[in-house]
């Protein structure tokens, strides 16, 4: 073991660096989950505890270092229960990002030989519903998938696999259908299900957000999923991925997105790039409404 550096009576070797770098990444990833939920305070409880914990052993303080190690043992216990979603979406971001998921850069280098899958289709009928759709402040929440018939949340609704039109998607979200309740889900150009149940993230979100937009931000951290929302009240369109959203947006940069979404284009930059304008326009807005 190679010697960097001593500290006091603390010899630090390369191992030791990149084992303190490993666990910063990790708690960081950690932090960036948990962000904006209300787990987040519980974990920095617990990180706070257990950094004293270190610190009262460090200094052998007999007394308190016995008390908070029985606390940290049964603490473990206590932490899987209470972040048992948050465990659980963690484990879905590690199985979508393993080598042999769609959307890793490995699986393309050791199956270079295979061919990888068109799934581009005819997305018109999804941009001319929701226009007709936010023209007549009739709510939407759709799933467009690319990787997966998403099965298990197309068996909480109705199985349709109908083809894709626009006169099909109006029917089933006009307030007066009993399909309109819940989300569908496309893939492969076709409408798998209606009246879908959605998980509801856990973050906090805008207060002008509802239900929907919360189910449709739940469905993109559970799943590599592009969704579709469209606001009953305001008839703005919203799409979420991975978690990120984009608010009121136009027709033009809905088609985009979808066409880079199903030609498996990296969608982070424009989600960040669209995220600054946006929040440009309402400083904007902001600076001319003062003056």
């Amino acid at each position: 073991m190679s010697l960097l550096f001593k500290i006091g009576f603390l010899d630090i070797s390369i191992v030791n660096m990149i084992d303190i770098a490993l666990v910063a990444a990790l708690l960081y990833q950690v932090y960036k989950l948990l962000k904006g939920s209300v787990a987040i305070k519980i974990f920095l409880g617990f990180l706070s505890l257990y950094l004293i914990y270190l610190l009262v052993r460090a200094i052998r303080m007999e007394l308190l270092s016995a008390i908070l190690g029985q606390f940290m043992g049964v603490g473990v216990i206590a932490a899987i229960i209470i972040f048992a979603p948050e465990i659980r979406k963690f484990l879905l971001i590690v199985g979508r990002s393993s080598i042999f998921s769609d959307d890793n850069i490995l699986k393309d280098i050791l199956f270079f030989w295979r061919k990888k899958e068109n799934t581009s289709f005819n997305i018109s009928p999804i941009i001319d519903a929701s226009k007709n759709l936010a023209g007549s402040n009739m709510g939407a929440l759709m799933v467009i998938s690319s990787s997966t018939e998403l099965k298990f949340y197309a068996e909480s609704g109705d199985i349709l696999d109908a083809e894709l039109s626009k006169r099909l998607l109006i029917s089933i979200f006009n307030k007066y259908s009993p399909l309109h309740d819940g989300a569908v889900i496309i893939y492969k150009g076709r409408i798998k299900a209606a009246r879908c149940i959605l998980p509801v993230t856990e973050r906090e979100v805008p207060a002008q957000f509802g239900l929907r937009h919360r189910a449709g931000i739940g469905m993109s951290e559970a799943t590599d999923a592009l969704i579709l929302v469209v606001s009953e009240e305001t008839g703005q369109i919203s799409m979420m991925k991975n978690g990120k959203v984009l608010h009121n947006l136009s027709f033009q940069e809905v088609r985009e997105i979808i066409n880079d979404y199903l030609n498996n284009e990296d969608l982070d930059d424009r989600f960040e790039n669209l995220s600054e304008q946006e929040l440009g326009k309402k400083r904007n807005l902001a600076v001319s409404g003062k003056n």
